[in-house]
Formats: C-alpha cells, sequence, structure tokens
C-alpha cells in the first residue's frame, strides 16, 4: 500500500519535555522504530508537526536583541522543516539502511482570504501555567488560549489547498524513495497580485496537509499519529471511551476540541470521503497496529469491520 503518515509534533517533543534537541532526536529514534516496521512492506511518506518546534524558535527570534523584527512563520516553518527533516532523514537511513530517503522542503498553498488567518485557532510553543501565559500575551501581543491543563499559544491556521511539489514528491515516491515533507503542514503561501508565491505569517495544520497530500498521490492510507490512542468521547473525564471504529459522517457528530483532535478527526474524514480508502488515529508506538486497523481510531466509509490489510 502507499501510505501517508502524519507525526505530531508532540509525538516527536511530548508535553511538558524540555526541548532540547537531544531529547527531540531521542524521540525522533523512537519514532522511528516504528515507521521501519511499515516502511518494510509499503510506500511511505512520512509528514510531521512543527507546533512546540516553531514555538521554540518564534520564541527566541522574539526575544534577539540584535533582530529588529522577529523572523516571520514562514521562515521558522521552513527552518522547523531542515531541523526535524535532517533528524528523522538521518534516523531512517540508520534503521532502513537499504532503503532510500529523501527529506524535501515543502510549501503549502492556501487563500490570502482566509478566514483562519484572522481566527487563530493553531496551537504552537510550549506549555505554560495561566499566570506565564497571561504575561506573554501582554508582553509579545500573543493570542493566549487554554490547551488542556495548560495554556500556549495559538496562530492563524488557513486551509492548505496544495502542497506545491507534489509532483515531485509524487515522483520520488514512484522511484521507491521513502519521503519526509510537508513539514508543519508546509511552509504557508499565497499568490500575490503579480502570480508570485509570497510567504504569509501563519501555520498551517499538519493533518489537513497530510490529508490533501494524501489525496493528491492516490494514497490507500492516511494514519495520524500523536500523544493518544486514539480519538475519545468525553475525553478528559470519568467518561472517556475511546471510539475503535466510525465513519466521516459519525465521528463530525462528536463533541471534540477544536483546536487539537478536531482538526484531527476533519482530516481523517476528508481523506475517506475523497478516496475511500482508510485512516487511522492514534499513538505512535502502534503505528503498524494502526495501519492493519487492530489499533486506535479507524475511519473508513463503513463501520462494518474488513479483514485486516496485508
Amino acid at each position: 500500500m502507499r501510505v501517508v503518515v502524519a507525526l505530531g509534533g508532540n509525538a516527536l517533543l511530548r508535553r511538558g519535555e524540555q526541548p532540547d534537541a537531544q531529547v527531540q532526536r531521542d524521540n525522533v529514534d523512537r519514532a522511528v522504530e516504528s515507521l521501519a516496521l511499515i516502511a518494510q512492506d509499503h510506500e511511505v511518506v512520512i509528514t510531521h508537526g512543527n507546533g512546540p518546534q516553531v514555538g521554540v524558535l518564534a520564541l527566541q527570534s522574539a526575544s534577539d536583541p540584535r533582530l529588529s523584527t522577529p523572523y516571520p512563520f514562514d521562515v521558522l516553518g521552513a527552518q522547523t522543516q531542515g531541523m526535524i527533516g535532517y533528524w528523522l532523514l538521518q534516523s531512517l537511513q540508520n534503521t532502513v539502511p537499504h532503503g532510500q530517503v529523501a527529506a524535501v522542503i515543502n510549501q503549502t498553498l492556501v487563500s490570502a482570504a482566509d478566514p483562519a488567518l484572522t481566527e487563530p485557532t493553531k496551537f504552537i510553543g510550549e506549555t505554560y501555567d495561566r499566570a506565564t501565559a497571561v504575561q506573554l500575551q501582554a508582553e509579545r501581543g500573543w493570542t493566549i488560549r487554554q490547551d488542556g491543563q495548560h495554556w500556549r499559544r495559538v496562530v492563524g491556521s488557513p486551509k492548505p489547498l496544495r502542497v506545491v511539489e507534489t509532483r515531485i514528491i509524487r515522483r520520488l515516491v514512484e522511484a521507491g524513495v521513502m519521503v519526509v515533507c510537508a513539514g508543519g503542514g508546509g511552509v504557508p503561501v499565497i499568490r500575490n497580485e503579480d502570480g508570485q508565491l509570497q510567504g504569509i505569517e501563519a501555520v498551517v495544520d499538519k493533518d489537513a496537509t497530510a490529508a490533501s497530500l494524501a489525496e493528491s498521490l492516490d494514497a490507500d492510507a492516511l494514519l495520524i499519529l500523536t500523544d493518544v490512542k486514539g480519538v475519545y468521547r468525553n475525553f478528559g473525564t470519568e467518561d472517556a471511551e475511546m471510539i475503535s471504529r466510525s465513519t466521516p459522517g459519525a465521528l463530525r457528530r462528536e463533541l471534540l476540541p477544536e483546536g487539537s483532535m478536531g482538526p484531527k478527526v476533519e482530516s481523517a474524514a476528508q481523506f475517506v470521503e475523497l478516496t475511500g480508502g482508510f485512516a487511522g488515529i492514534g499513538t505512535l508506538t502502534e503505528a503498524a497496529e494502526i495501519l492493519q486497523q487492530r489499533a486506535g481510531t479507524t475511519v473508513t466509509t463503513s463501520v462494518e469491520e474488513p479483514g485486516a490489510p496485508v
């Protein structure tokens, strides 16, 4: 099968962890152990989040007295693609020594008129207690929202229209190359009035980009891997119940957090509706089992139990 795997930024830097390079490299190595099991038998395209990482770089940039203005988010997004792409590239080469791997920096086309640009919902960066978050909001002009028990910065997250380099990615996949691409949802760009590509201040949701890319590549499956075992009804309460199988319509009727699980569900639903393939949402350590529809939340056109894919 051709499988697009979307790694969550929080799977590469877990909540509450120190954002040191070695911590993230260790997490990448653990992630690749799971991905290697899939890569043995399938064509694999890997996308990844960058929320925690781009937040760290944004804070560094904003705090650097040598800069007249902080680096914009399109530039920071490209930086995280290079950083995380390098870690994944090297770890995959070490773990799958006979496989060919390429890491590609991508741009994602969005609409300049997307209302999400003025209605920020995308969590980025580290978590804070409420007092620290309020202080940072006042000092830096950030928009802050609650994320579980903590508080984080949010930015605009426009809908991806197309990964600009899709044709290049397809050629690599068809040549037998495992591709790491569209990191952080891709660098957000628009077409300006002269028809030229231009970066904008935003972060594209990586799961939405992964779904769009998977559809464009004629993928058979989309795996959205994060730090929770699946989609939960009444998440965070004593009545929490994991949804093992569902359809796009049924999942959309669930009340899910707009800034975290909601986009993952919508991306999975979109892919299934457009392709008739299946999507899986769950924890990184169970990637192979999720592909076999034996773990996580499986999203298909029907809730009937199919035979597990080979």
